[in-house]
């Protein structure tokens, strides 16, 4: 006798050796022996022999058409014989009990089991229902072959490039689109995201670079939301200044200017700032949507800006204007001594917005002590040079009896700028330079003064401090009045750049209502005020490291730009070089025995646009450095990091 039994799931066969009962002796057609217990027995027979049965049910339940044998069931549960039964149309032979055995339990769509050798046959909506998942599959599977085919090919299929940034960026695994990515990536070798390069997906690693930062921060678009505004301008009082800026030549978003009154005791200086405040007010539109920016977010060649264009048009202090101003007036002797400070809402005539590209070269510090000039602007300049040193001067006598250094002064900035070729120039320019020196000790000194002006009116503010230095001395936000001891301030509060970020236009409003102006817009453990930090700080951060990345790519295609893939390089640490002439780090062999700061050469080949990265190494020491006459690293407490683009603010 042979049987016909299920096993593991399957279906077997075996000649029976003995019968126990319970359980029989089966012998395969390979000689093992195996006990199969008799509940497991679906088919005895005599003939024929057990493979010749297995191989003819195998192809004749090929032959078995599965709608109709779907149609020949009954609704109810079933065993396999009543249905073999009915469907060959007289009492089944072994054979064909077997065949519609295996074609009953290839076919789970088709047929519910319910028990060995039991089914039920699966209702018309369930099976309509799976069978168009299979074809959907069907279809499904082809077009992602297609796919494949193209993007090894070096085509993309509009379908992927219509979804490029979610597949790179946050892909659903389970699309097609994505299964055929993976795919053809895996095939070629390569990543997704070079494979989308090399095909043309991605125009180029600044675009994938770029893509990526606006489709984590920026989905909804570039353009700022704008609503409709309104000011009372036409209200304040004229001042009997006139005021000049002094930015980058590309800047837009001009936020701050200063001006010159002379006395016969000395003098008074104003300090300037654009006033959104007036036509923004909290928990409106306009609020709303610069709280879903935070910031203007500048890279090499462009930024996003915070506020939309109507606005940073209609209170930019733009040079034949008259603007609505939140001044701070600083009266000083002769020789620089401050002896009074005044604030004021006030409208300012711009006469002049300076630009540093064609200023730098004139404003020297030896122009500025000689303080004599036949050009007015010149003269009004070196005014401002006899608060400026005292200013720096006292918050460096601040910053020692901290525990600290003197600021370090000596470290280069480097400016961004990108052709429309691609091609990119930078410019170094020293961290003290006159002009930069001017406009950071005047910010400095209003962003302290008022902050102190906010703490005298107990109005909260978002101040930014740092007390120690240890561990936990970094600079951080918090709502109440700190010092500021890596400025050398007793307090320092964010609040002359509301046209660019966020925060200072918070503290505008509270010292527009320290100003009897406004009314307070945040009372002390405001929880908006917590959510307000909480959210700048992400935001800001996300933005320095964009910008950070982005400068390091243009550095990398500076180095592809020159004719030669030699450059000098200053040795940081043992595996870590910085070239001379651009702010580029790169990793590098280490070289014992070569002293920090040591001038280097070396060769840069084999650059990665896409991981930022290159092969770099030493081929000639050019100046070695005496270790211990090297001062130790000091990172500046305020604006530490990579040059600001398009700004010279702190």
């Amino acid at each position: 006798m042979n049987v016909f039994y299920e096993e593991d799931g399957g279906f077997k066969v075996g000649s029976v050796l003995a019968d126990q009962g319970t359980a029989l002796q089966v012998e395969a057609a390979s000689g093992k022996r195996s006990k199969v217990k008799t509940n497991q027995i679906l088919i005895r027979f005599d003939a024929p022999d057990a493979q010749a049965l297995f191989g003819e049910a195998s192809a004749l339940s090929l032959e078995i058409d599965l709608d109709f044998l779907w149609q020949c069931a009954p609704a109810e549960e079933f065993g396999f014989e009543e249905l073999a039964t009915d469907y060959f149309g007289q009492k089944a032979l072994a054979t064909q009990n077997a065949a519609l055995l295996m074609r009953m339990h290839s076919a789970p769509m088709y047929f519910y089991r319910r028990g060995r050798g039991r089914y039920k046959a699966a209702p018309a909506d369930a099976l309509k229902a799976a069978l168009a998942g299979v074809e959907r599959r069907r279809l499904q599977a082809l077009e992602k072959d297609q796919y494949v085919l193209e993007l090894v090919n070096h085509r993309v299929p509009a379908p992927i490039l219509a979804k490029v940034d979610e597949l790179l960026f946050r892909p659903d695994k389970n699309s097609v689109e994505y299964k055929a990515l993976e795919e053809a990536a895996a095939r070629a070798g390569t990543t997704p995201a070079r494979l989308l390069l090399s095909a043309g997906g991605v125009s180029s690693a600044r675009e994938l670079h770029e893509r990526r930062f606006l489709f984590q921060h920026f989905p909804a678009g570039v353009e700022p939301r704008q609503y409709p505004f309104l000011t009372r301008v036409a209200d304040l009082p004229l001042a009997a200044v006139e005021a000049f800026s002094i930015d980058d030549h590309t800047t837009t978003e001009i936020d701050d200017a200063f001006s010159v009154e002379r006395f016969d005791t000395g003098f008074r200086i104003g300090i300037h700032i654009a006033v959104p405040a007036l036509a923004i007010a909290p928990g409106d539109d306009n609020d709303l949507a610069a709280r879903e920016r935070f910031s203007t977010v500048y890279m090499p060649g462009g930024k996003i800006t915070m506020l939309g264009a109507e606005l940073i048009e209609r209170f930019s202090l733009l040079a034949g204007s008259v603007r609505a101003a939140l001044s701070l007036y600083v009266t000083i002797d002769a020789e620089g001594n401050i002896k009074a400070t005044d604030s004021r809402l006030e409208q300012v005539a711009i006469a002049h917005n300076l630009r540093i590209n064609q200023w730098d070269d004139r404003v020297t510090e030896d122009a500025l002590i000689a303080a004599e000039s036949d050009d007015p602007i010149m003269a009004d300049l070196a005014v401002l040079w006899r608060l400026v040193v005292p200013l720096y001067q006292k918050r460096q006598a601040a910053r020692v009896a901290a525990g600290l250094k003197p600021e370090a002064r000596n470290r280069p900035d480097y400016n961004f700028y990108i052709g429309d070729a691609g091609d990119v120039e930078i410019v170094e320019r020293r961290r003290d330079a006159p002009l930069d020196r001017l406009v950071a000790e005047l910010m400095i000194l209003a962003n302290s003064t008022w902050g102190a002006l906010l703490a005298e009116h107990a109005i909260s503010g978002i101040y930014r401090g740092q007390q120690g230095f240890g561990p936990g001395g970094r600079v951080r936000m918090v709502t109440h009045p700190m010092p500021h001891q890596g400025l050398g301030v007793a307090q320092y509060a964010w609040s002359t750049s509301p046209l660019r970020r966020y925060v200072d236009l918070v503290n505008q409003w509270q010292i527009l209502a320290a100003l009897k102006v406004l009314p307070v817009a945040f009372e002390h453990n405001d929880a908006q005020l917590f959510a307000i930090v909480s959210g700048f700080e992400a935001a800001y951060a996300a933005y320095a490291e964009f910008q950070t990345l982005m400068e390091r790519y243009w550095c990398l295609r500076f180095v592809l730009q020159q004719p030669s893939t030699l450059f000098e390089a200053r040795l940081q640490r043992e595996d870590l070089v910085v070239l001379v002439s651009v702010p580029l780090s790169l990793r590098i062999a280490a070289l014992p025995g070569v002293a920090r700061g040591t001038h280097l050469e070396v060769d840069i080949r084999e650059i990665d646009e896409v991981d930022l990265s290159a092969q770099t190494r030493v081929m000639a020491i050019i100046e070695e450095v005496d270790a211990q006459e090297m001062p130790e690293d000091e990172l500046l407490a305020e604006g530490a990091g990579p040059a600001v683009v398009n700004a010279v603010h702190p």
